[in-house]
Order: C-alpha cells, then structure tokens, then sequence
C-alpha cells in the first residue's frame, strides 16, 4: 500500500503546480492538521485515494466548515484494507482555542479508545498533530509533544506513527528519521510518501 502523508505546509507541488496524474498510485492520503481546508478539498477531488485527516490547533474553522470530500478520524479507529488507523488531532494547550488540550484531557480521549484498540488487536498506524514529548518535538509550550503518546506507542507498537506540528523549517530541514521500537516516527509537515507495511 503507497501512502501519501501530508501536514502543516501546502505544498505547491501538489496544488499551484499540480500536473494531472501526481496523485497516481497512492491508496491513501493521511492528513496531519493545520492544512486550508480548500488544499485538502483539492486533493480529495484529485486523487483517487481516500483523504483521512486529524484537525490541528490552527484548524478551528473545521468546526464549521470541514473539508468535503475527506473524513475526519479525530478520536476514532478505523480500518482501512485491513490497516488500522487511530486518530487523535490537537496540540498541547497553549492559548485556549480550538483544538488544543493538557495532558491530562489527551490521556483521557486516549483511555476512551481504549475498547475499541482492544477490540480491534492495537493498531498499525497512530496518525496525530502533535509528536510525542521528547521525540522530535520542541520546549516552547504550544510544540511540547504529548507524553502519553510515548505510552502508546510503547504498548501498541504501530508500524508509523504519523505527525505534523513542528514545521521542519523549525529545526533546520527534515526531521530525522526516528525508531522507537517497531514503530516509525514520521514528520509528515509538507509531504512524505511511505509504504506501508514499511520496508526493511
């Protein structure tokens, strides 16, 4: 399975220069956050490949105009081809808007999936806005990642975890490409395509 995972930035490549046949082979399109929803309704139309998505703390406009054509997977599981996906979208609290949390509440949207990880055997990929604390992430307030994602990531073990959040312009270039156990820790900010199971 080819997976196009997007966040953060819209990248002309796949907007202002679109050329006809971008989207080609891909099987699914992963949306971090923070991304105008007008890019993500674009890419929907365009691409053949379904479009899930997690909102970010800048995505408050999603509340009332969500991105047509795509589904939200905000606090939910959901299988796609056999792959297990869970979405938590947000950011560690900083100003009080949309979107954002304490740890304390991201802990308990992730103990109130934890019937349906159970259920369903863990999960494959983890596919949030915010990476986990410590591991790519940053010390002002709004960019500290969220300490009990290291918890699931951990116990589950999921191929990818999937983020955004901190831009790769914050750290100089792309995040490095990061392993905690079996799973893989992916800064989606612009565009990176994976495939999925991942290779060696």
């Amino acid at each position: 399975m080819k997976i196009l995972a997007i966040s953060d930035t819209e990248e002309k490549y796949l907007w202002d220069y679109y050329k006809p046949g971008r989207f080609d082979g891909l099987d699914l399109i992963l949306a971090a956050g923070d991304l105008n929803r007008k890019y993500l309704e674009f890419i929907a139309t365009m691409s053949r490949a379904p479009v899930l998505y997690v909102p970010g703390n800048h995505d408050g406009s999603y509340l009332t105009q969500p991105p047509q054509g795509c589904q939200c997977i905000d606090d939910k599981l959901v299988v796609f081809q056999g792959v297990r996906i869970l979405g938590l979208g947000g950011s560690m609290r900083y100003s009080g808007g949309a979107y954002q949390y304490s740890e304390r509440e991201m802990g308990l949207r992730i103990a109130r999936r934890r019937m349906d990880l159970w259920l369903h055997k863990g999960m494959d990929i983890l596919l949030t806005h915010s990476p986990a604390f410590g591991r790519n992430d940053a010390t002002d307030r709004a960019h500290t990642g969220f300490d009990c994602f290291n918890d699931l990531v951990q116990v589950y073990q999921p191929k990818f975890h999937i983020y955004g959040h901190v831009h790769t312009s914050y750290t100089g270039g792309k995040a490095p490409l990061e392993r905690v156990g079996a799973t893989r820790l992916i800064n989606a900010c612009g565009r990176v395509v994976l495939d999925y199971p991942p290779r060696p």
